[in-house]
């Protein structure tokens, strides 16, 4: 069970980090659209992409899936929660636009999209944990 979430995961991240990476400059002046300081979205231009493709690479090998399951999570959190926010109207515009495919969602839709990998990462960290202990 956790090599398809797993699977799932590595799929999302290396998906989205590649994006940001191959298309930099588009990425990055997202980035720098976003409501907060400008030093802080230069370093996410960098950082994002970098930690995407790292939470792959964790997730490909047994022995660093659990850091790869926990990693995923704390970053779909924070995405969900930001895409929340957006959704709500919290910001008084809207800062940004996602990754290839997904440029075509809504906020509501991304928002569920996302809760649904939180999921698989939940699942997938379970049935890991359930492995090590049978």
């Amino acid at each position: 069970m956790d090599k398809i979430a797993s699977t799932l995961l590595i799929l999302l991240w290396t998906y989205t980090g590649l994006d940001k990476l191959i298309q930099f400059e588009a990425s990055r002046k997202a980035f720098l659209n976003q409501p907060m300081p400008n030093e802080l979205e230069e370093v996410l231009a960098y950082v994002i992409p970098v930690s995407e493709l790292l939470l792959a690479l964790l997730l490909l090998f047994s022995i660093t899936r659990w850091w790869g399951y926990l990693g995923s999570i704390l970053l779909l959190t924070v995405f969900t929660t930001y895409v929340g926010l957006i959704w709500v109207g919290a910001f008084p515009r809207v800062p940004c636009n996602c990754a290839g495919i997904l440029e075509s969602l809504g906020w509501a839709e991304h928002f569920v999209l996302n809760l649904g990998f939180i999921g698989v990462a939940v699942w997938g960290l379970r049935s890991l944990k359930f492995k090590v202990e049978s």
